[in-house]
């Protein structure tokens, strides 16, 4: 039976232009959880925004690079396909945020995507010799 021709027991006929149930309560109980007394030594996460998401990723590429420390073994463990695919990604980000950022996020995400791409080919390039 065609889901729009489909009629529910308060006999109105649903479609999937319907309207969703939408929880409005979520922002009183983020602020609340966010105003909450933290415990001592509890891990407060940093405010998500578009400088800290490209930073991490740029974090990640350094560290497949070879350029730091893997924080989870402690060793360098150069990974160079991990490295490009979190370099293309910023690049996707890049294009598909263009018109959409402040100066300073766009001029932040240009320069790491700079320092990335020149690293990167400065480890191919010594892998070939």
């Amino acid at each position: 039976m065609d889901e729009i021709n489909k009629v529910e027991g308060d006999g109105l006929a649903s479609s999937s232009q319907s309207r969703k149930k939408v929880d409005e309560n979520w922002k009183q109980s983020v602020e609340k959880e966010k105003n909450a007394p933290k415990e001592p030594g509890e891990l407060i996460p940093p405010e998500p925004d578009f400088k800290f998401f490209i930073t991490t990723l740029t974090l990640q590429a350094s560290i497949a690079l070879g350029h730091m420390a893997n924080p989870s073994t402690g060793k360098t463990e150069p990974d160079p396909v991990q490295a490009k695919f979190l370099i293309d990604t910023l690049g996707m980000l890049q294009e598909k945020t263009k018109g959409n950022l402040t100066q300073e996020e766009a001029d932040l995400l240009e320069n790491l995507l700079y320092e990335l791409r020149v690293a990167y080919l400065a480890t191919k390039e010594d892998q070939s010799k």
